[in-house]
């Protein structure tokens, strides 16, 4: 369910994808088996060469099946894009494998800046 004021880029997986690029978000990434690769160039990014800022997952209003999650990704060389999977039974396994390890990686660098402050 929508709240009454979520803004309208927000209603729809294509308006938050348009908003994205809008904000520099132009990349477009794919899964692989060891990483990520720029669908444009296709240069390959390592787990630890890529950072989640953020994520946001859409529920279809008559079918519970059209569940999908969008990444907005940046990369260590600076390329900004997204990634979307279907989450659920629908779910690409290597998406959810490449989402795990670079969370890992993310919670392991964030605690020790932590504990370096």
């Amino acid at each position: 369910m929508w709240a009454v004021n979520e803004p309208a880029h927000m209603k729809s997986l294509s308006s938050c994808i348009n908003k994205l690029v809008v904000d520099g978000f132009n990349e477009d990434f794919k899964a692989t088996d060891r990483g990520l690769t720029s669908v444009s160039d296709g240069k390959h990014y390592f787990p630890e060469e890529i950072s989640i800022l953020n994520f946001f997952r859409f529920e279809g209003y008559s079918d519970p099946e059209n569940n999908s999650i969008l990444y907005a990704i940046e990369t260590s060389d600076g390329r900004k894009g997204t990634l979307v999977d279907a989450y659920g039974t629908y779910a690409d396994p290597r998406v959810t494998h490449i989402v795990q390890q670079i969370e890992s990686i993310q919670k392991k660098t964030n605690k020790t800046a932590a504990q370096e402050f």
